[in-house]
């Protein structure tokens, strides 16, 4: 018995290691997702610019769901790239979001960054796309882009003090309003559709992943040597044991 729990644990490290050194970007996406494919989830990985990154689905909006179980499933996560499927009063439907590179919270404050390198934070819209990142202090008003989001049981995601992007408690409505993200010029500019009336749109669905970096291509060859010994060892044990 031992020995076949053994040989399945190989195989599956096997069976990543592999995906890893092919670059398989599916086996970078897990818990499914209705938003998100290899494609999109890549081009997150190219915005973050943090090399080869892993998606772990931590909360998709269901029916009757309210800010609370929002912040139940992720606060304290660490960096997220939070999604929204909205629709403006046109009946345009949109592809939006957010990377926050801090843990969410429900403490009731701004997480602020008075200095550029915590400015890391940034927006985005996938259907244009474009990518909208936090306004740096060498702007005529320093602290413009300071605030990064803000964390409220009874609010949704909230970044920006526009907010450049914002969710209600409901987790029913969204509206952008640029300020804290993107170009200063364009204050008070919707990311979402570019409209300047800060009107609210409908959010249909939302979505939010845990971030985490994958081992280099070098890194993953490693492993690979590392579960071809075991295998051998393994079946040199096994062959032992029969011998016996």
């Amino acid at each position: 018995m031992k020995t076949i729990m053994a040989a399945g644990g190989l195989a599956l490290a096997l069976a990543s290691a592999t995906a890893l050194a092919a670059g398989d970007l599916s086996g970078n996406l897990s818990g499914g997702s209705v938003l998100l494919d290899a494609g999109r989830a890549a081009q997150l990985a190219r915005w973050l610019g943090a090399g080869d990154i892993r998606l772990d689905k931590i909360y998709s909006l269901k029916p009757g769901d309210s800010s609370a179980d929002f912040h139940h499933a992720a606060d304290g996560r660490g960096a997220t790239f939070t999604l929204l499927d909205v629709s403006n009063p046109a009946g345009q439907r949109y592809l939006v979001g957010g990377y926050d590179p801090q843990s969410w919270a429900a403490d009731g404050a701004w997480h602020e960054t008075a200095r550029d390198w915590q400015r890391t934070a940034f927006l985005f819209n996938m259907t244009v796309p474009a990518v909208y990142r936090q306004i740096l202090s060498g702007y005529v008003l320093p602290s413009q882009g300071q605030r990064q989001t803000f964390n409220d049981i009874g609010l949704g995601p909230v970044f920006g003090s526009g907010p450049d992007l914002f969710v209600n408690d409901r987790l029913d409505g969204a509206l952008s309003w640029q300020l804290s993200y993107g170009n200063p010029a364009d204050e008070g500019v919707s990311i979402i559709d570019r409209s300047v009336r800060g009107e609210t749109v409908r959010l249909d669905a939302m979505e939010v992943f845990a971030i985490s970096p994958v081992p280099e291509p070098g890194t993953a060859a490693m492993l690979l040597a590392g579960a071809g010994l075991l295998v051998a060892r393994t079946r040199r044990r096994g062959r032992e044991a029969k011998a016996a």
